[in-house]
């Protein structure tokens, strides 16, 4: 069983956030440490660890993740001009909270994929 994360109590709403969307599969709210003027987190609702543990029968939510990024930049602004969808997976990926979640990010121009190349 996965170990309970921040986000889980933000689904809940047992902790307050931000909130822009949720439903039965996905909540989406502001990110508290934002990295760009739009920078939103997608999270499903069941508690999926890393992108490394996604099963079939994940895909419904999954595929929401998307159709919600979308109505989001649509909905911030950000659609016309680009934004950024990110998943980060596992230590190496440099995903800080063990819940799938996807990162929306928006409202300027974004420098390349990678900062640097690794050590």
């Amino acid at each position: 069983m996965a170990e309970e994360t921040i986000f889980s109590k933000i689904i809940r709403k047992e902790i307050p956030s931000d909130m822009l969307y949720q439903d039965d599969l996905v909540t989406a709210f502001r990110d508290i440490n934002p990295a760009m003027p739009t920078h939103i987190l997608i999270v499903p609702n069941d508690l999926i660890p890393t992108a490394a543990d996604v099963e079939p029968e994940h895909e419904l939510a999954l595929g929401r993740l998307f159709t919600v990024a979308r109505k989001l930049a649509e909905e911030a602004g950000i659609a016309e001009d680009g934004y950024r969808l990110i998943v980060n997976c596992k230590e190496h990926g440099r995903q800080d909270v063990f819940h799938l979640h996807m990162h929306l990010l928006g409202g300027a121009k974004h420098g390349p994929m990678l900062i640097k190349k690794p050590d």
